[in-house]
This record gives C-alpha cells, sequence and structure tokens, in this order.
C-alpha cells in the first residue's frame, strides 16, 4: 500500500481526544491543518499545539470549539484570539526544553504534522526552516504525516528524516511562508546603531526577526570573524556572509557553521539556505542550551520587549495579563550571553509605543510577566541611549534607564517610580 495520499485521507487517523503537534514558523504545513479542520463534525476534544505558525489556522475558529482545542507554546497572531475565546490555552517554557517536554512524555503525542522536502535518492527528506521540537514529536508521536514539498529547502543538520519514519505523505508545490525586508525607521537605526557599537570583531550574534536585528546588522559591515548560534535568523546575514564578516570562525560552540533551529524571510533567503552546507539546523534543546550558548566567546544576545521597567525588570510575552506571544527563547540566550568570556546580553526597543505610551515604565502593568528578571539583565537600549544596569544599584539603574526613555516621559516616569516607594 502507497503510504501517498491526498491530505483528507491522510487526516483520518486523527480521533477525538488526541494531541496533534504541528511544524511551526515558515513550515506550517496548512494544507494539513485545513484538511483536519474539514473533518470538525466528525472529532471532539482534539488538542493541536504548536509554536508561533504562520498562515490560516481554521482549527482556531472559536465555532469549532467542541472539536479542537488550541495549546500555544508561543502565541502566533493566527491564534492569539483564543485565548479571550476559551478554545485556547499558553503552556509557559522554554524553548530549550520543548523537546523534553515530548520525551518525558509530560505531553504525549498522538499525531505530528511536518512539512518536508520531497526524499532524496536515498529515500531522505528534510524539515527544511523549522527544526525547535519537532525532531522530538516525531519521535515520540504515534503517527506522523508529512506534507511533502517541491519547494521546501533542503538543509542540513538535525532535521534529516527517512521517509520509513513517515507513515503518510501528501505531496504538495506551495511556496514557503516568506516576510520581505521591511525598511527600518529613523529610531529603529538608531537602535541599531547603539547595539552595533556594543559588537566587538570576533563576536557570536543572536538576534530575531524585524527591522532591529537587521537595522544592527546592517551597521557591522566593517566588522571582522562574526558569527551566528541564534535560535532563527533572516535575510540581514546573507551580505554579512557573502562579504565573509560572518564566518563563524571563532566560535565555541559548532565553529565553522551558522547555527539556528528556525528561519523566516524571504525567498531569497530560503533559496541561500537550500543545500547549504555552511548552515545547521539543530533541534532547540541544542541550539537554546544555555551550556552550549555560553561556549561561544564574545556571545552577544539581542532581543525585544513588549516593555522594562526602570529596575530592569523585562515583560517580552503579555500586555499587562493579557497574553501576547510567550517565553520563547530569550532567557535562554539573555543567561548563555551573560555567561559568555566577553559576552553581552542586550534588550532593545523604540522607548515609546504607536500611540505614544512610554515602554520605559516605573513599574509593570498589572499580571505581566517577567519573562527576564533584574537580575538577568545587562543592557537596555532604545533610540535615546544604551543603559547599563550591569552591577548597579536599583538607584543607580532607575538613573540609567529614565536617560534611555522618550524625552516626554523621563519626568513622569522618574516621579512614578519614587513615588510608589513612600
Amino acid at each position: 500500500m502507497s503510504k501517498y495520499v491526498t491530505a483528507s485521507e491522510a487526516v483520518k487517523v486523527v480521533k477525538s481526544n488526541d494531541r496533534v503537534y504541528v511544524q511551526a514558523a515558515a513550515a506550517t504545513p496548512t494544507i494539513l491543518t485545513k484538511a483536519l479542520a474539514e473533518r470538525a463534525s466528525e472529532l471532539r476534544n482534539v488538542e493541536v499545539c504548536h509554536l508561533h505558525t504562520e498562515g490560516e489556522a481554521a482549527y482556531a475558529n472559536p465555532d469549532l470549539s467542541e472539536s479542537f482545542h488550541v495549546n500555544s507554546f508561543f502565541i502566533g497572531g493566527n491564534v492569539r484570539h483564543t485565548l479571550a475565546a476559551g478554545n485556547g490555552s499558553y503552556t509557559p517554557v522554554f524553548l530549550s526544553e520543548l523537546p523534553y517536554l515530548f520525551r518525558k512524555n509530560v505531553l504525549p503525542i498522538d499525531v505530528v504534522f511536518i512539512h518536508v522536502s520531497p526524499p532524496d535518492k536515498h529515500g531522505y527528506c528534510s524539515l527544511g526552516v523549522s527544526i525547535e521540537a519537532t525532531v522530538a514529536a516525531i519521535e515520540n508521536a504515534k503517527i506522523v504525516i508529512a506534507q511533502v514539498n517541491l519547494q521546501m529547502p533542503r538543509t542540513f543538520g538535525d532535521g534529516i528524516i527517512h521517509v520509513s519514519e513517515i507513515d503518510y505523505l501528501v505531496e504538495v508545490d506551495v511556496p514557503i511562508f516568506a516576510h520581505d525586508v521591511i525598511p527600518f525607521t529613523k529610531e529603529e537605526e538608531k537602535i541599531g546603531g547603539f547595539i552595533a557599537s556594543l559588537i566587538e570583531d570576533r563576536s557570536t550574534l543572536q538576534m530575531g526577526i524585524g527591522s532591529i536585528p537587521d537595522a544592527a546588522l546592517s551597521k557591522l559591515k566593517n566588522h571582522k570573524d562574526l558569527g551566528i548560534h541564534s535560535e532563527m535568523f533572516s535575510d540581514g546575514v546573507i551580505d554579512l556572509i557573502e562579504s565573509d564578516v560572518i564566518n563563524c570562525n571563532y566560535k565555541g560552540t559548532l565553529r565553522g557553521r551558522v547555527l539556528a533551529t528556525f528561519l523566516m524571510g524571504s525567498k531569497r533567503l530560503y533559496d541561500y539556505v537550500n543545500d547549504n552546507p555552511f548552515i545547521e539546523m539543530k533541534e532547540s534543546s541544542m541550539v537554546n542550551d544555555t551550556a552550549r550558548i555560553r561556549k561561544n566567546p564574545k556571545m552577544v544576545a539581542i532581543n525585544s520587549a513588549i516593555e522594562v521597567d526602570v529596575t530592569g525588570q523585562v515583560c517580552a510575552d503579555s500586555i499587562g495579563a493579557k497574553m501576547y506571544s510567550g517565553v520563547g527563547g530569550q532567557m535562554d540566550f539573555i543567561r548563555g550571553a551573560s555567561l559568555s568570556d566577553g559576552g553581552k546580553a542586550i534588550i532593545a526597543l523604540p522607548s515609546i509605543t504607536k500611540r505614544g505610551e512610554s515602554r520605559i515604565v516605573p513599574y509593570l502593568k498589572q499580571g505581566a510577566g517577567v519573562v527576564s528578571t533584574r537580575a538577568h539583565v545587562q543592557y537596555i537600549i532604545t533610540e535615546n541611549g544604551i543603559a547599563n544596569l550591569y552591577g548597579k544599584t536599583l538607584k543607580q539603574r532607575v538613573t540609567e534607564m529614565v536617560k534611555i526613555a522618550h524625552p516626554t516621559h523621563q519626568e513622569s516616569v522618574e516621579r512614578a517610580y519614587f513615588d510608589m516607594l513612600r
């Protein structure tokens, strides 16, 4: 019997009360998830769990709440509504630990949906642009269903899987999810410049997607011998690799190779990583392992936040009590960089929101989550400068943080903090 079936045929193996894990980010297998949602009338209480996914999440429709419940390990915009609607939950977990939830059977997996390249002449497929916890899910799931895509890049590392490990294969030929590079604002360019000023030659970098990391990378063209050890990267690294600014020659972990656990960017990025042995895609339990991160000399971790209080507490996962994203890998890299020889842990954010509210605050909103504690933080950067909090008292931190707040908020932020202490 052939393993090649239609999406509708493949998802028939999902039963009521099953837990389904879905590969994340640009590799989200939406043809499979759409087919699953079309079976809603036949199913009850199916848990669909994943990190941030791209595209339509048809199963997350609140009208299908009797059939599907969404369990997010990192909340994407396509399922954020489920928390308020009641058909979704959030499980706080470090990205480094997510694979262990499956391996330790804390969260048993019944079915896993994956998205792979076609098998080569030896029968091996590639998980392509997203590894994260998918390997652990495959190892522990009862049934593996693969969306096999001619347009999925073949990448090196942990994501090589033989067809014998897959129960059903669904052939498709569709673009994977891409994001064009967005020009950065003047404020983001300033932030990028401040970040770049802290990066020394022979540093290893961790950064995410977005305009601030791209702005920082654009300022590194005259640097030498940089490396990448990051849970993800985007288009901004390509020019620096091709000009030999990034060569990974001085990394302590996987020297000579760029290391990541997922990718998100434009088609140019996906074409660049296809069949490129300079790029190693590894499971998040390895990439985000603090012990491995700290082995990189001059490790620089660049992360963002929703708001930061004047003592250095970082909220990066919620707006008040309302969950917005997740813990992700911020703490993994903040700690790893802090412990690295010559390392730097950086939180970078604009000083105000689009509505003009200060993101440097006297105290976090009620119910806000502290993703990185005041004891972990070293540098906070806005377009107004760099606050070095390492080794500073609370009073000294307030002085540093007020300086990088927006000028229209500096006085009120400082006054509100000290009024609170009376």
